[in-house]
């Protein structure tokens, strides 16, 4: 019964730490797909060729939270039907942004499922205009 003990205990604590090990891969990867307000900012000033993809509606982007100059707009609802045109921007990284970041986070997992190079930005527009330099 001992025997049985520890085998089952020794189990339990293998998989355990099996399942520690994918959580932390998840998190590091999620890490790996976001970019904070003030990283984007300072590519933005250092990068002129910077591909950033606004996942509201038109209306939005004309709204009181304004838009970042040069972007690409495509709603979030659409975008699975738009893709052809990221095609060209596929090797490069996408950094993408909505109004809060969650269109944008599910945008960004989208568009990693089909091998785009994507960055969520944080915050979204909200909190670029808090931070707007």
């Amino acid at each position: 019964m001992k025997r049985y003990f520890i085998s089952f205990a020794l189990t339990l604590l293998f998989v355990s730490s099996i399942i520690a090990c994918k959580q932390q891969e998840q998190t590091k990867e999620a890490n790996r797909m976001e970019i904070t307000v003030t990283e984007l900012q300072q590519k933005i000033q250092s990068d002129s060729n910077l591909v950033i993809l606004d996942v509201r509606t038109p209306e939005e982007l004309t709204g009181p939270l304004g838009h970042i100059e040069g972007v690409i707009n495509i709603p979030i609802q659409v975008l699975e039907k738009n893709l052809s045109k990221l095609e060209k921007y596929k090797n490069q990284e996408i950094y993408i942004i909505c109004r809060s970041g969650n269109r944008s986070g599910v945008a960004t997992k989208m568009l990693a499922g089909k091998g785009f190079k994507v960055k969520n930005v944080l915050g979204g527009m909200k909190n670029y205009n808090r931070i707007k330099k």
